[in-house]
């Protein structure tokens, strides 16, 4: 018996617990950049009271340090969210953006700061050297733990559940089974023992790891659009379709990324003796 719910499932997606900490990550970030602002915006009220005229240094630097703790704290925390909940990189604008606000937070934090000290006219010269030059490695600094370097993307990390897949499969040492698709991948090596117990007959004892999906469209490594796969070619939901074959790992690389529900019919469509009843 089967539902009229579309049979298909998501590519890689950050779970609930993984949105929260996400979520919760990003708020702590958020604050840390208001603290770093503020005490920008802080030492720009003191120049314009010309507070640093004639001395305060240590004040001065203390401004500096301060801004520099908290954006780097705001940068790690940022960091650690996309992390949990990474962009797409087919979008590049929101890629980029996501990816390395903290760097552009940081310059704004800095830059205005650094530039009124760097042309101060009133400001000791000795002053101007020292806190000129310290705010200018901070702000270098702070911005370079903003950047991101390596950004993680769900393109990245369906390729790395794909890859824990196959080596949770296959018994291998599990190097690509990071927190973060772990679990996903997990989903795939139950699928993949769902098709082996699916297509058991005598000729198969132990059933397959090789299932049929439709191809994704115009040449295209990956579907747009996420569809299951089938227990052969003949099934018939692929009737009259460009259809792909291949593991189940490689079904999720190309965005099939669940069995069909209707595996009893598709048992009987495809000569597999029905043993297994699946939902």
């Amino acid at each position: 018996m089967t539902d009229n719910k579309p049979d298909v499932t998501k590519d890689w997606q950050a779970t609930q617990g993984q949105k929260s900490s996400a979520t919760r990550l990003r708020l702590f970030a958020a604050l840390a950049w208001i603290v770093a602002i503020g005490g920008e915006i802080y030492g720009i009220i003191l120049f314009r009271q010309n507070k640093f005229d004639h001395g305060n240094l240590p004040l001065l630097i203390g401004i500096l340090v301060g801004i520099a703790i908290f954006a780097i704290a705001g940068n790690l925390l940022w960091k650690a969210a996309n992390r949990h909940d990474p962009a797409h990189a087919s979008d590049p604008a929101r890629f980029f953006f996501q990816n390395q606000l903290g760097a552009i937070i940081t310059l704004i934090a800095f830059l205005p700061l650094v530039f009124l000290i760097l042309t101060d006219k009133n400001m000791d010269p000795q002053t101007k050297k020292v806190a000129g030059g310290l705010g200018a490695v901070l702000a270098l600094l702070a911005t370079v733990t903003g950047v991101s370097f390596k950004p993680p993307s769900v393109e990245q990390y369906t390729q790395d559940m794909n890859a824990c897949a196959t080596q949770i499969k296959s018994g291998q040492p599990t190097t690509a089974c990071s927190p973060d698709v772990a679990a996903q991948a997990q989903q795939i090596a139950t699928d993949s023992a769902t098709v082996a117990a699916a297509t058991k007959d005598a000729s198969h004892p132990n059933g397959l790891d090789f299932v049929y999906w439709i191809a994704p469209e115009n040449g295209a490594a990956k579907a747009a659009e996420p569809h299951v796969f089938h227990l052969c070619a003949a099934a018939s939901p692929l009737k009259d379709k460009t259809v792909n074959s291949g593991s189940v790992t490689e079904a999720y690389a190309q965005n099939a990324v669940r069995i069909t529900k209707q595996i009893d019919m598709e048992q009987k469509q495809c000569g597999f003796t029905a043993t297994t009843s699946t939902n």
